[in-house]
């Protein structure tokens, strides 16, 4: 594919999820066209040399992994990204009244957005609701797919401060408007209801979140840029697993993993930091017929790439970035390393690596914070507290991360696919951290 072909079926994949429930239908249905099998966690899994299968968590978090066929240096190969992105979670509670008869709803943050990129835009929501059907309760997909709210702007008229920086008051000015007169209380939940075809008395719960209907685009006199809402991390999501189908390896278990909640802190049971990979590597080994030293001795000789968005140089403000250690749109896929340890990348993984991106023809770049500033981390190392492995973080260059617009190359998505199919293709042997062998 060229260039346009697959930076246009990203925006497609993108658009088909706009939470992080819709972000695991969507790869669901990429696994499930492929043939996959679904092993849910609370069945008895039957794996065999050559299967293709998955797992889900939560309904926000999900495993595959492809079976070789002769597992002859067995061990596992690994990508791991996250399907969530910086939002506001409306509250359970989701209605707050106003002056007149303005209805707004009641938002809180989930991440770490910048809060004036979602002023002044058409918005949604999206996300789950559970409902009470009989003496079951089915959790159901929810998607407005109509500009429904819109979080306005204090004139300038009235906030003459606000071009020489203005603190934003989340419970404040960070109320979305719903309605000028027309709905009344109750109209939320009762427009859920109408959506799934349900009775208000049914909803139990929710876990629904604002989202941007801004469209995206490909744009550039030469189409050189992308613009759409959350490619940190749905663009790392969709280029490992477009990656992981087009891969095959007959020596190890490659794996495929896509975590919820990154934002904030993974720490839950569908996290990076839960016990998610763990247990399903351990059921894997369990199923292949493997001693408890055999899994160990495979875990010893595995490797992860930690997949998820890096800093590019920005145009204006390229004083924000380290001098020499630092990535440009277009220019390739990006290495991240900390010396605190914010990323998993040492000597050892990046030499690796770099070495299958090089064969493969892929143009590598170095991504280190500034020295004076604090950066922020990802999954790779929070994955590792349960599954430690030697592991590297990558990433694409991008503009605006944690926007509700954000900006990257339009070239980049296929490097990033033809560097992680490689990685898949290329049978891995560690021996310690002495010692790199692949073929």
């Amino acid at each position: 594919m060229n260039n346009i072909e697959i930076t246009k079926e990203l925006l497609s994949f993108i658009q088909d999820s706009p939470s992080m429930f819709h972000s695991i239908k969507t790869i669901r249905t990429y696994l499930e066209e492929a043939g996959f099998t679904y092993l849910p966690e609370g069945k008895v899994w039957n794996v065999e040399k050559g299967g293709n299968y998955y797992t889900i968590r939560n309904h926000s978090s999900v495993i595959a992994f492809k079976v070789g066929n002769e597992l002859d240096d067995y061990h596992f190969q690994m990508t791991a990204s996250h399907s969530d992105s910086p939002t506001y979670k409306v509250k359970s509670v989701p209605e707050l009244g106003g002056q007149g008869e303005y209805l707004r709803l009641d938002v809180e943050a989930y991440g770490g957005m910048i809060d004036s990129t979602w002023f002044d835009r058409p918005l949604t929501v999206a996300g789950r609701v559970l409902v009470q059907t009989g003496n079951k309760v089915e959790s159901k997909l929810l998607y407005i797919d109509k500009d429904i709210l819109i979080i306005p702007n204090v004139a300038i008229h009235f906030n003459r401060e606000i071009n020489n920086g203005y603190a934003y008051n989340r419970q404040v000015d960070l109320c979305p408007l719903f309605s000028t007169g027309e709905l009344k209380k109750g109209a939320f939940d009762q427009m859920i209801a109408d959506e799934l075809g349900v009775e208000v008395s049914q909803i139990l719960g929710k876990d629904l979140f604002l989202v941007n209907r801004q469209k995206p685009v490909i744009w550039g006199l030469k189409d050189e840029f992308v613009s759409t809402p959350k490619l940190d991390d749905l663009q790392c999501a969709f280029v490992s697993l477009k990656a992981f189908l087009d891969s095959k390896n007959d020596h190890a278990v490659n794996v495929y993993a896509c975590f919820d909640n990154e934002e904030v802190g993974s720490n839950t049971k569908q996290g990076a930091m839960s016990t998610f990979l763990y247990d399903v590597l351990q059921r894997v080994n369990v199923a292949l017929g493997k001693s408890a030293d055999e899994y160990y001795q495979a875990v010893a000789r595995s490797f992860l790439v930690s997949c998820d968005n890096a800093h590019a140089v920005h145009p204006n403000h390229p004083e924000k970035t380290d001098q020499v250690n630092c990535s440009y749109m277009n220019k390739g896929i990006v290495i991240k390393e900390s010396a605190n340890q914010k990323y998993t990348t040492d000597a050892f993984s990046r030499a690796l690596f770099t070495g299958i991106c090089n064969k493969a023809g892929v143009p590598v770049q170095t991504f280190a914070n500034r020295s004076d500033v604090v950066g922020g981390s990802t999954l790779g190392n929070l994955s590792n507290t349960q599954v430690s492995v030697h592991a590297v973080d990558f990433g694409l260059p991008q503009l605006a991360m944690h926007s509700s617009y954000e900006t990257a190359g339009i070239k980049d998505t296929g490097y990033a696919v033809e560097s992680l199919t490689a990685f898949y293709n290329t049978n891995i042997k560690v021996d310690e951290a002495e010692g790199i062998l692949y073929e």
